[in-house]
């Protein structure tokens, strides 16, 4: 007899029949890979089950895959070149990138019970755009000092400068939701950060107001941004000692990493979502392979 719940029967199993419930009833050896599977057989339903069922990758022909698609993805690589590289069709990348972007978005909010509250946290956010410059897009970012991840948002609001007229002729009016995701954003974070934390930004006047009123027990600290080095995609900043380093380096790993917001590029999004997407496979991997490197951390 297993502990083991049957995927097939209700889903809240009694004591009695997760004993009773479940018996062995052989193995298979997997095709894909050569490992070997217990199966399982309920006495309620009848049906079978293995231990690969609860697997993430579950029924998936090309999971041998999963952590090379991943890495590539954090890596600058655009889907074509990866089809190529790996020598799949392009619309399995594709899939595998929808499969990735949602385990990986579900880990990292389960990874941040795993740590204590963040005490000094660090937020800025990058610009880029959805299919035209025309149509900016605003990425706001937390990190706690040390340069792990704890939550992005991304917003959009209206064109600024000379494209800004142009951009009302082409498109109409653009609705500006940066204060809504990011105050979703602190929402979020909010029992993941100490309520006495130290925040540190530049002199951005929206951060405020949204600190104090979820974390209005900790210290906001603002420092004036630099002019920006050659060097770092522009995120990181000219001079001796930068208050704020910790945060514009992770933004500058996120433009040299992640072919979206490559500076000068083709690579160009064409829907948000697919952003978001995109800079969830690269939070997770920042966390576990860069920042914190843990061997075969991350198996899906």
């Amino acid at each position: 007899m297993h502990d083991l719940a049957c995927p097939h029967c209700e889903p809240n199993p009694t004591e009695n029949e997760l004993r009773t419930g479940v018996v062995r009833f052989g193995f298979f050896i997997r095709a894909v890979d050569q490992k070997r599977h217990q199966r399982y057989r309920c006495r309620r339903c009848g049906r079978t089950f293995s231990s690969a069922t609860y697997s993430p990758s579950f029924r998936q022909k090309k999971r041998h895959l999963n952590g090379l698609v991943m890495m590539y993805y954090a890596s600058g690589v655009s889907q074509r070149r990866l089809a190529i590289n790996l020598r799949v069709n392009r619309k399995t990348i594709v899939r595998k990138f929808e499969f990735l972007a949602k385990w990986a978005e579900l880990f990292s909010k389960a990874d941040l019970n795993n740590f204590a509250p963040a005490t000094d946290v660090l937020i800025d956010e990058l610009e880029t755009f959805e299919h035209t410059r025309l149509k900016p897009l605003s990425v706001l970012v937390a990190i706690e000092k040390g340069r792990r991840i704890l939550g992005f948002t991304i917003a959009q609001h209206p064109a600024r400068g000379p494209k800004a007229a142009f951009s009302r002729v082409k498109y109409g009016p653009r609705r500006d939701t940066r204060r809504g995701a990011r105050e979703k954003l602190f929402e979020e974070l909010s029992p993941h950060i100490s309520p006495h934390a130290e925040v540190c930004s530049d002199l951005c006047p929206h951060y405020g107001p949204s600190i104090r009123k979820f974390f209005p027990e900790a210290t906001h600290k603002v420092f004036k941004g630099r002019k920006a080095a050659v060097i770092g995609q522009g995120e990181l900043k000219v001079g001796g000692f930068d208050p704020l380093f910790d945060i514009n380096h992770t933004l500058a790993m996120l433009r040299a990493n992640v072919n979206r917001l490559f500076r000068r590029t083709w690579n160009t999004t064409k829907k948000a979502q697919r952003l978001h997407q995109h800079l969830a496979i690269y939070v997770l991997f920042h966390n576990w392979k860069l920042v914190n490197p843990m061997p075969n951390a991350i198996i899906v």
